[in-house]
């Protein structure tokens, strides 16, 4: 996008277009180009206008910074409406409201220095009208365009059915578009190709030392998962005994199991709410998802999304943040991803439309859902009949912090009605509103996910480098660690959230940065950065960096992400020194990380101007919602009495349970292939 409107510039220079004077004339019939800027959401956005005897003949964005695929819409729909009503206000695009007011902000300055006549223009204000109603007929009905939908639309058609996808916003792909790259599953193959820590080793000796009788495991309220720890040790006592005689960190194979998945699941989101209850994860939920998760990722890579294959594929395991194990799996992520999933969608011939949220749900006497109430963006009613059924794919309702907040059993005064989020702006709770409606049945709605390190200033994962776990230093403003940087989510942000103004800062030298030579300006990295280059993120004034400590400390007295601390060099060295020998010895005394890894080497940063080191500030952001409608494994949603609603299907953010009060990272896009599928081919099969 950006290249295209740099072309578009250097056209326009080319062509010898007029640049706006200081003076410009206020007659009717002025001409010339005349530049606007306004602020969008990544930046600033620049239109030119070009005017011809007071008419506005062209609008062109020369500069906007949106993520791509986001804003697209907008930015090819209000200049052409623009010039076609002469006006400078027409209506938003749903989901790009930000980018869309920028835009007519950015024209509204053109038009005002040009001269012409704001009231003419204020008159010609554009807003399109409601068609007449319309009917469509499907067999099976999706509602959400993100990743779980369009994996159950693309299943449910693979079973042979007709199927319609609805998506509210302008643009496919919901929070899916804005997720790194990280997949969990359960990969013995990969796991064989890598070397087992000896931080790692110790952590399986722990859990060889817990016992079913523990009262911190609380098996007396959930004692179904006992059985899973008591397996889980008899699959480590195995590897154990299989691996007889080598060494943790130099010959002895990676671990990983089901029952290790199951047990992270558990633990890493096993949560007491402020009522003194515990919540924990479904284990039919739950068993689902770590024994589904493998297939999954190949099923995924047979539609087209970029994998890496299970053998080979060793090196390229990690943890993401929150994941607690290297059982991270990366997959082409972002918009690219979604421009698979929709081709291999029409490919099956699914009909998508965009810009059509679905009103309520339509239910036949039996209480059997048949279809769907929609509206389009203009206002047109649609009623959409499902002769199997529907699947809700919505999201969830991070971005209604109002929403989260009325139900909020956990967070309490750290989170309220105004919380920043990472979320794009259409997951505001639609679909489990609907279910509800009908009876739907609800499961932990009190508890949704603080991702720590996001954006101070936007509350979006963008802006910043937070690559594996194993390998970031977290520190305070004052230089110091104050958490176990691989500990779960709502860990990590219940311990930034004590710190002054909740911002924190993240060390990183690159130790996966996809360069031979270790971190750089113009490295790319693709785990929270969405493609973004160090150098623009420090031009940006996102984070610092430093080819040596001294420069990266000199460049923290300025500000960036909204704060400026100042740490000296000799805070910065005495920090990376302790954190490195942590590494060396394998041991946190700390704090107790798990897993180790990343060594910063200050010789190297030191003495190679290629190499360098970089802070990012971050702040904790309303992320995920685990509660929702409540789901048999079946992907059927269940009314208040525990039934199955039929024909009612869905998957990803909008349901819950499978999470309960914390979703470890990397799990997400596991859930929304793993149940979506199941949803899709359960509803596409359901008149079979």
């Amino acid at each position: 996008m950006k290249k295209l409107i740099n072309v578009t510039l250097a056209l326009l220079i080319a062509l010898g277009l007029g640049a706006c004077s200081s003076n410009p004339d206020t007659t009717p019939s002025v001409s010339g180009t005349f530049t606007g800027t306004s602020s969008g959401m990544q930046g600033p956005v620049t239109v030119e206008m070009t005017v011809e005897e007071g008419k506005i003949t062209d609008i062109v964005l020369t500069e906007i910074h949106e993520t791509a695929g986001l804003a697209d819409v907008a930015i090819e729909r209000i200049p052409a409406q623009m010039v076609e009503h002469q006006t400078t206000t027409v209506d938003t695009v749903t989901g790009a409201t930000l980018a869309s007011n920028a835009i007519m902000r950015a024209a509204t300055a053109a038009a005002e220095a040009a001269g012409l006549d704001m009231d003419a223009l204020d008159a010609n204000a554009y807003h399109v009208q409601p068609g007449e109603d319309e009917t469509w007929e499907s067999d099976v009905v999706v509602v959400g365009g993100g990743g779980a939908g369009l994996s159950a639309a693309i299943a449910a058609a693979q079973e042979g059915s007709n199927v319609i996808l609805i998506e509210k916003s302008s643009f496919l792909g919901g929070n899916t578009m804005m997720a790194g790259g990280a997949f969990n599953a359960v990969d013995p193959e990969a796991q064989a190709e890598t070397i087992l820590s000896e931080a790692q080793k110790k952590t399986l000796d722990s859990y060889l030392a817990l016992s079913v009788e523990d009262e911190n495991l609380h098996f007396d309220e959930f004692p179904e998962w006992a059985e899973v720890l008591t397996q889980l040790q008899s699959d480590i006592n195995t590897y154990y005994a299989e691996n007889a005689g080598k060494t943790a960190g130099v010959d002895m194979p990676g671990f990983d199991s089901i029952s290790l998945h199951m047990w992270h699941i558990y633990v890493g989101g096993l949560r007491q709410m402020n009522d003194g209850r515990w919540i924990a994860s479904d284990i039919d939920l739950a068993r689902t998802l770590a024994e589904s998760a493998l297939e999954s990722y190949d099923w995924a890579g047979s539609i087209g999304v970029g994998i890496e294959s299970h053998a080979g594929a060793g090196d390229s395991l990690y943890t993401v943040l929150g994941a607690m194990w290297p059982r991270t799996h990366a997959y082409t992520a972002g918009l690219p991803l979604i421009e698979v999933l929709q081709e291999a969608a029409e490919k099956e011939g699914v009909t998508i439309y965009t810009e059509t949220a679905a009103t309520s749900l339509i239910a036949d006497e039996s209480g059997r859902v048949v279809g769907v109430e929609a509206e389009k963006a203009d206002g047109t009613k649609v009623t959409i009949n499902a002769g199997n059924g529907v699947i809700l794919a919505s999201g969830g309702y991070c971005a209604n912090p109002a929403m989260v907040k009325e139900y909020d059993e956990y967070w309490g005064d750290d989170l309220t009605s105004h919380t920043l989020t990472t979320n794009v702006g259409t997951n505001t709770g639609d679909g489990i509103v609907m279910a509800q409606e009908i009876g739907a049945a609800t499961v932990d709605l009190g508890v949704s996910q603080l991702m720590p390190s996001s954006s101070p200033i936007k509350g979006t994962m963008t802006d910043g480098i937070w690559a594996d776990a194993s390998e970031q230093i977290w520190i305070d403003g004052n230089g110091k660690r104050f958490v176990n940087e691989y500990a779960e989510r709502d860990v990590l942000a219940k311990a930034s959230l004590g710190l002054e103004d909740g911002i924190f800062y993240i060390i990183y030298a690159g130790s996966s940065a996809n360069s031979e030579d270790g971190l750089c300006k113009g490295t790319s990295l693709s785990d929270g950065l969405f493609g973004t280059t160090v150098e623009s993120m420090v031009n940006n004034g996102h984070v610092w960096y430093g080819d040596t400590l001294a420069e990266l400390a000199e460049a923290t007295k300025t500000s960036a992400g909204g704060a400026a601390p100042a740490f000296t060099e000799e805070q910065l060295r005495e920090v990376i020194e302790t954190y490195n020998s942590y590494v060396a010895n394998q041991n946190d005394p700390e704090f107790g990380k798990e897993v180790l890894a990343g060594a910063i080497d200050l010789e190297t940063i030191e003495n190679d101007p290629n190499v360098g080191i970089v802070i990012s500030p971050r702040k904790a952001s309303l992320h995920h919602t685990m509660g929702g409608l409540q789901i048999n494994t079946n992907a059927e949603v269940l009314d208040t009495e525990g039934n199955v609603i039929p024909g009612l299907w869905a998957a990803g953010e909008v349901t819950g349970g499978i999470h309960a009060g914390n979703r470890l990272g990397g799990n997400a896009i596991a859930d929304i292939f793993t149940f979506g599928r199941i949803a899709g081919q359960n509803a596409g099969s359901a008149n079979n």
